[in-house]
């Protein structure tokens, strides 16, 4: 939902012109939450580079014979798949975070960090596409709850938007007789 959408078209807003836009910026533009998941793993990639080459350089500085050597490869190896497997933990959190992100936006929450706090993620899985598996039926779930369904926005509808008016009132200035009215 493009809730600056609202603010800028006001009365005009409809929940098609949110949808046609949302489909093309999708087309041109990478969510947040993509930009700061790929953003993150280019950094880890980066500090995994760098600790790469100290490690070679520490090779190629290193005296002693071929024994010791293999030794400390073999430790490095260790290390470096330690490293890897960190890494790939890391970003599955990121890549589930950011999908919580996007589904508790799409359903409406009025506070993501406040819902967010309510499911239980510790064996969330994320699929290829970006999915995390049971996510929708636990936000389902909490829209709605009795004690939770607060946390969601039920109205997709346009917030301060007032019918109009009737009565005896002559609020326009406009002459009410049956004849036709002149500006």
């Amino acid at each position: 939902m493009l809730d600056w959408l609202k603010t800028i078209l006001g009365d005009a807003y409809t929940p098609e012109i949110d949808k046609s836009i949302s489909d093309e910026i999708g087309k041109a533009f990478v969510s947040k939450a993509d930009f700061n998941a790929a953003n993150t793993e280019r950094k880890q990639l980066t500090e995994a580079i760098k600790e790469r080459d100290k490690q070679l350089a520490d090779l190629k500085s290193a005296e002693g014979d071929a024994e010791a050597l293999k030794k400390q490869i073999a430790t490095l190896q260790a290390d470096n798949k330690k490293a890897a497997e960190q890494y790939a933990a890391d970003l599955k959190s990121v890549r589930i975070n950011a999908a919580v992100d996007a589904a508790l936006t799409s359903a409406r929450a009025k506070n993501v960090k406040a819902v967010r706090a309510l499911l239980d993620l510790t064996d969330a899985n994320i699929d290829d596409k970006g999915v995390v598996a049971g996510l929708d039926e636990k936000i389902k779930a909490l829209a709605t709850g009795a004690d939770t369904s607060f946390l969601f926005d039920e109205t997709p509808g346009i917030k301060g938007a007032q019918p109009a008016q009737s009565g005896g009132h002559n609020q326009g200035g406009a002459d009410k007789t049956n004849g036709p009215v002149s500006f």
